[in-house]
């Protein structure tokens, strides 16, 4: 299946980018595309509606979200079968990231019309580039679960990766998230990315346990790039040799189990838990 975009006469399906936050940012093609299509799909047509009417766009719009991505798709198709384009855009940044999409194009490549991006802005690659950490290879994995155990289970497949991670959190969990990724992961470096391109941007890069340490306000969207798994890691008979020594020395085995952990970047907890069998064993 081949699509030279602009070789052929089908109707096309664009998918648009749009601003994560400063306005300014929305391209002058993205502008042209939305005001010149038949039709505009989006996430949420009463936030679309201040952007639209922000840029003088009088394009109709319909609704296309998570609820009725199947329908919805459905009766974009028949748009384009009847020789109309349309324009798919999310709240903020790329249909699909994280945001509904998927389905319609899906849809429509599979009946034979043009999926077209049109590009524009993205919370985690903004984040990515400037967080200082090593850019590529990286995983984008969009949200964590929202149950803690759920959490645990997406680090732990990833957690030994060879690759920068980056995800999106949730406002309202992230100290709670930080402090999982801090006992699964261990004490790597990360950056904390919030209200990017908008007024109060801010990046917070360090080790994990001091970005943790430095959250003061709770607003805003995140995003935090973690750096990759370390190529050399220490064995886990190292690492217990080391917690006996400090306990010799006159440390608490949990402090010496915490230091350790957060010296080597590895996870407390399996350390913990790694350190009680051996303990158990003797």
């Amino acid at each position: 299946m081949i699509q030279q975009s602009f070789k052929n006469d089908q109707a096309t399906l664009f998918l648009v980018a749009t601003p994560i936050g400063n306005l300014n940012e929305m391209t002058p093609r993205a502008v042209e595309i939305l005001k010149t299509v038949d039709l505009i799909a989006a996430e949420d047509t009463r936030n679309s509606a201040f952007l639209l009417k922000h840029f003088d766009i009088k394009t109709p719009m319909i609704a296309y979200h998570d609820f009725n991505e199947d329908t919805a798709s459905i009766d974009i198709v028949k748009h384009l079968e009847a020789g109309k384009n349309i324009a798919l855009i999310s709240d903020a940044g790329y249909p699909l990231i994280s945001d509904p999409g998927h389905t319609v194009s899906h849809e429509v490549i599979k009946a034979g019309y043009n999926v077209v991006p049109i590009s524009g802005s993205s919370a985690f690659l903004a984040a990515l580039v400037a967080s200082g950490l090593i850019v590529h290879p990286f995983a984008f994995l969009g949200f964590l679960e929202a149950k803690e155990q759920g959490i645990i289970n997406q680090l732990n497949e990833v957690k030994d990766l060879k690759m920068t991670l980056v995800y999106y959190l949730s406002v309202h969990k992230v100290e709670k998230t930080l402090k999982i990724m801090y006992d699964v992961l261990g004490d790597r470096q990360v950056c904390l990315a919030r209200e990017i391109t908008k007024k109060h941007e801010e990046f917070i890069r360090g080790p994990l346990l001091d970005v943790m340490n430095s959250i003061d306000v709770q607003k805003g969207e995140y995003v935090i790039v973690i750096e990759k798994s370390e190529d050399e890691t220490t064995s886990q008979d190292d690492l217990l040799a080391k917690i006996d020594s400090l306990i010799e020395d006159g440390m608490k085995p949990s402090k010496a189990i915490s230091h350790t952990a957060k010296e080597s970047k590895v996870s407390k907890n399996e350390l913990y838990n790694a350190y009680h069998q051996k303990k158990e064993k003797e």
